[in-house]
């Protein structure tokens, strides 16, 4: 199937800002499924509530658009209920880390089979620019007018205390290996994280004086460098990209199905 096999063209053009780094997103996503051929029909898209939310309304799936910071909990029922479905959730800060940090560290626990995409642009664009769990220290908000005084999250090394079996890293400028990470993490048996640093020019950009989204691209392909490179050795401040978790771990809906064969079994066994 080609890309526009897989979007719903009547809902274009999108509502997110001139600029903003979701639309890279979306276009690296469905550059990965098609690469996979995967049929329309075998994927779920599940969402909160957020700019990066809208993403679902956007893709020719099965989608979900349900409440905020719950995404991942929906995504598991769609999951348990047809385990051969592929389940992608994109989220946003808030939807993954703050309402949804529970349950975030939870299906990262249980290794449930599934991709959580999130999209960290370090502020909450959709309601009015509020610092997020992801802003980080000294960053200025709507709600942090004299500089943010909360360390952020690391989505990485969170999701690899938690027991994610697949943990990536990768930016918007970077976006052929966005599309790539994307399409190994769609195929991984197990919970998949992929964080996507991403711009948000409308909010972050103006209110940390950092420019337009092309000077924001290029910071991130400035701040970050490949895991292990030189450059990180010499600029320890630099921010790594890459796949940092590859491993495979009993998946729960597996696991789950052989509680009830054996419960099955039992059963029989017993004469009920």
């Amino acid at each position: 199937m080609a890309i526009k096999d897989y979007i719903r063209e009547r809902f274009f053009p999108h509502m997110w800002c001139p600029g903003c780094g979701h639309g890279v997103v979306l276009n690296a996503m469905l550059r990965a499924i098609e690469n996979l051929g995967l049929n329309k029909n075998d994927i779920v898209m599940v969402s909160g509530i957020g700019c990066s939310s809208r993403i679902s309304g956007y893709v020719d799936f099965h989608t979900l658009h349900t409440v905020h910071g719950r995404a991942l909990a929906f995504a598991t029922g769609v999951k348990m209920s047809r385990p051969e479905l592929h389940l992608i959730v994109p989220m946003g800060d808030g939807d993954a880390l703050a309402i949804g940090g529970n349950h975030f560290i939870h299906a990262a626990r249980r290794n449930i089979d599934m991709t959580a995409v999130v999209m960290n642009n370090r502020i909450y664009g959709m309601t009015g620019g509020q610092y997020s769990p992801l802003s980080g220290y000294g960053i200025s908000a709507t709600t942090a007018p004299y500089g943010n005084i909360d360390q952020g999250f690391d989505i990485v090394e969170l999701a690899k205390a938690a027991g994610a079996t697949f943990v990536a890293r990768t930016t918007t400028y970077h976006v052929q290996q966005t599309a790539d990470i994307l399409q190994e993490a769609i195929l991984h048996k197990g919970f998949s994280v992929v964080e996507v640093m991403s711009q948000c020019p409308t909010y972050f950009g103006r209110k940390n004086k950092e420019g337009g989204a092309v000077e924001m691209m290029k910071r991130m392909k400035d701040m970050t460098t490949p895991i292990g490179s030189k450059a990180k050795e010499a600029h320890p401040e630099l921010i790594e990209r890459g796949i940092f978790v590859r491993k495979e771990l009993p998946e729960y809906c597996s696991e789950y199905n052989k509680i009830i064969e054996h419960a099955q079994k039992e059963a029989i066994r017993k004469g009920r």
